[in-house]
């Protein structure tokens, strides 16, 4: 057994692993099982950080910024969407220990894919963005309008921050399309996201 991992946890990190040789960095870093680094953060982190290489030597400051306010008090600002304080603290743990370290050696010598490769189908003006989805679209789902967007590069959150890019906005959309307007975020339609997609 692995050092470190239980039998149960080295059974789901092998079966994990195995999906992950040779394809995307994202899934590598979900199959290590960092605790609170699900699916969608292992893909946030993936295209930030571009390598395992550089996840694994992330500083604090390289998932958080610092804030002192004028009466003393400290506050953190994500540099990554979605990576607040208990996520960071989870990945710095994780990389902090011997053990962990050592399987990302040994994922290094079974052929994993450890770098970011370049979306395929980048498109220009979507490659790099943040889009948020909310409400209901004529025609798309939201998995289908998210799956489009992954695809052409760019990344869908779930909350808008000045850091959003793009809301996609369909009918019913509430409070998330209330907070873009206010911070003067580009909304679009259905029909705006399929011409910046080119479908």
């Amino acid at each position: 057994m692995l050092e470190g991992f239980k039998d149960k946890s080295v059974d789901n990190m092998m079966a994990g692993l195995e999906q992950a040789k040779q394809r995307e960095l994202w899934r590598a870093i979900h199959a290590l099982g960092i605790p609170n680094v699900g699916m969608q953060t292992a893909k946030d982190l993936s295209r930030h950080f571009k390598s395992m290489d550089a996840l694994e030597a992330a500083q604090p400051s390289d998932l958080l910024i610092t804030k002192v306010g004028k009466k003393g008090g400290v506050s953190y600002e994500s540099v990554i969407s979605g990576v607040g304080v208990e996520v960071s603290e989870s990945i710095l743990s994780f990389f902090s220990d011997p053990n962990h370290r050592d399987w990302v050696k040994a994922m290094r010598a079974a052929g994993l894919n450890l770098v970011e490769a370049a979306a395929a189908g980048s498109i220009e003006g979507v490659s790099g963005k943040t889009f948020v989805l909310t409400g209901t679209l004529p025609t798309l789902g939201r998995d289908e309008a998210r799956d489009l967007i992954e695809k052409a590069g760019g990344k869908v959150s779930g909350s808008v921050s000045k850091n959003t890019h793009y809301v996609v906005a369909g009918e019913e959309a509430g409070s998330k399309l209330t907070k873009a307007q206010e911070l003067g975020v580009a909304v679009l339609d259905e029909a705006g996201l399929r011409s910046l997609l080119g479908t």
